[in-house]
């Protein structure tokens, strides 16, 4: 989206956001029975249509590249909203529209301040949900919950811990309705393939062999375009509240039993904060001993995640470690620009030879908020219902989203910028796909999503049995669906618990300070701008400046969230 738009946009917000929807009751009263029963079904139930177009204002997260929707359609006329105006009788209309998590925070927070916001919109942290409780903005959707959302989305919220509700409900009130993280598992490593088989180097079974890969990658500069780069890594080196992510070092700090960022508990079953443990401190001296022989890019600090993808599509670095949907993105775009480049998936052992330790995610990413006064706070909740309940598991008929998959078209597509799945989503998708292609289940027996990636995977296997190129959509499906997957199951995957990912009383003005100490000692660690024994000093300041005073208010949430 161009500059302009954007401000134009907000400048739009600050003048007034209303809502569009609002109904005469003495019409509806006055009206034949049929028209208001339908109107009171459709506000207490989760696939109620509406007798007449509600509209909704919608501050939209949009993605790049028009979210790859087909030429024509628009973040208010796609896919997803014209099956929300068959089956309901809503629409959206967007009083801003920003591409990227950043930009868009920054628009939230500028209605926010101005408190003004649109009556839909997707808040990006626990943070921002905090604030709008905290300034009566939002509306309470307790009720809303409890009649419009529908059993089998509730059952698909109860897979998780109970933390994942929790986090968004202030004195009894649900405040916000979340979009799941599914249980990722652990990072892999993505590897040049062509370039290993040129230089004759074997698969990677530990570190300690990723690290050699990297070395031949470095020195025999095998894409023959300048340098080759050493492992690339984002500047905040590991995941934050465990949500699984491209570009970073977790598995790394695992190898040491090293879990920055995390409130996990010690060997004496006490809450800890990862990032000041000793493990941590071994872990960083790894990763300086890397940066100083370029083995860990020794750039890395100047590079954007835009700078990362650019290398990694001009063929200037062979290794990164990111989750089993690395396929879409980046590596379908470096393999439309270098059609022989081979990335293949690799899961490196934490300890011997076979466990593979990880952090596990926040359940939550992502919150769906309703401004308070809006009339129809059910419409959230009614688009949830209807896009991760009845469009993907009942409605046959519903081949224009089934075609979203297929053709790879971008979540953020969809009105609300949000995936809710269950917990363990992947496991069952990966074995219901494998037991198809390999004869020992029907496609009937698919649902909506699982079989546009049945097609796309069956697509990608037709067309290496018919000695054909396989289109990228295709191999990004079955790589990230089939050969990803199926190396989560050839280890023994050991899931350490993160236990809190919300804000006490002491973070809301002490925590930012503290991510920052943190951030800045882990990286002057790693350059060598600060000896390895620096970390002992960081520890002592981070606990003096309110890590004691927060880690005692973890301790006890996490005491009585787990009752432990």
């Amino acid at each position: 989206m161009r500059h302009g738009k954007i401000v134009a946009l907000c400048l739009a917000m600050v003048v007034g956001v209303c809502s569009c929807s609002t109904y005469d009751q003495k019409s509806i009263q006055k009206d034949d029975g049929t028209y208001k029963e339908q109107y009171e079904k459709a506000c207490t139930t989760p696939f109620g249509k509406y007798p007449e177009t509600v509209t909704y204002t919608l501050g939209k997260m949009t993605g790049t590249n028009n979210s790859n929707m087909p030429e024509g359609d628009t973040y208010e006329n796609n896919a997803y909203t014209r099956y929300l105006k068959e089956l309901l009788n809503i629409q959206n209309q967007n009083v801003f529209e920003v591409a990227g998590t950043e930009g868009y925070d920054d628009v939230v927070d500028m209605a926010i301040v101005n408190k003004n916001i649109p009556d839909i919109m997707v808040v990006s942290d626990l943070k921002t949900v905090d604030k709008l409780v905290k300034l009566d903005m939002i509306e309470d959707l307790t009720q809303a919950y409890e009649q419009c959302v529908s059993e089998r989305i509730k059952t698909i919220y109860n897979s998780y811990s109970s933390g994942l509700m929790n986090n968004v409900t202030y004195d009894g009130k649900l405040m916000a309705l979340p979009g799941t993280s599914i249980d990722d598992g652990p990072n892999l490593l993505w590897l040049r393939k062509d370039w290993m088989d040129q230089l004759g180097l074997k698969e990677p079974e530990s570190i300690e062999d990723v690290v050699s890969i990297i070395r031949a990658f470095i020195k025999n500069n095998p894409g023959k375009n300048g340098e080759t780069v050493g492992l690339v890594c984002d500047t905040n080196l590991s995941g934050d509240g465990g949500y699984s992510l491209e570009y970073r070092a977790d598995i790394l700090f695992a190898s040491f039993d090293a879990y920055p960022k995390q409130w996990i508990y010690d060997d004496d079953g006490n809450v800890v904060y990862g990032s000041v443990q000793k493990e941590a401190k071994q872990a960083l001296a790894k990763l300086h001993e890397l940066y100083e022989e370029n083995v860990l890019d020794n750039k890395f600090l100047l590079r954007t995640t835009t700078n990362i993808i650019e290398l990694i599509e001009e063929g200037k670095c062979g290794s990164f470690f990111g989750p089993w949907w690395t396929p879409n993105n980046p590596l379908m775009q470096a393999m439309a620009k270098d059609s022989s480049a081979q990335w293949q998936p690799y899961i490196i052992p934490t300890k011997g030879k076979d466990i593979v330790s990880y952090a596990t995610q926040n359940p939550g990413y992502k919150y769906v908020v309703v401004r308070k006064g809006y009339e129809h706070p059910e419409v959230a909740a009614k688009i949830i219902s209807t896009l991760f309940d009845y469009g993907r598991y009942e409605d046959k008929s519903a081949t224009e989203l089934e075609e979203c998959y297929k053709q790879n078209i971008d979540p953020s597509a969809r009105p609300i910028a949000i995936n809710i799945d269950y917990s363990d989503a992947l496991q069952r998708c990966y074995s219901n796909l494998s037991a198809v292609l390999d004869g020992k289940k029907e496609i009937t027996e698919l649902e909506m999503l699982e079989n546009s990636y049945y097609e796309s995977c069956k697509t990608y296997l037709d067309a290496l049995e018919k000695g054909e190129r396989p289109s990228l959509e295709s191999w990004a499906a079955y790589t990230s669906r089939i050969t990803a997957c199926s190396l989560l199951q050839t280890k023994t995957i050991n899931k350490v618990e993160s236990l809190f990912f919300g804000t006490t009383k002491t973070m809301k003005s002490e925590w930012w300070q503290l991510e920052t100490l943190e951030k800045k000692a882990y990286l002057e660690i790693v350059t060598g701008e600060r000896p390895i024994d620096y970390f002992d000093e960081f520890v002592k300041e981070w606990y003096r400046e309110g890590g004691r005073k927060i880690s005692k208010e973890v301790a006890e949430i996490v005491k009585q969230q787990y009752k432990k």
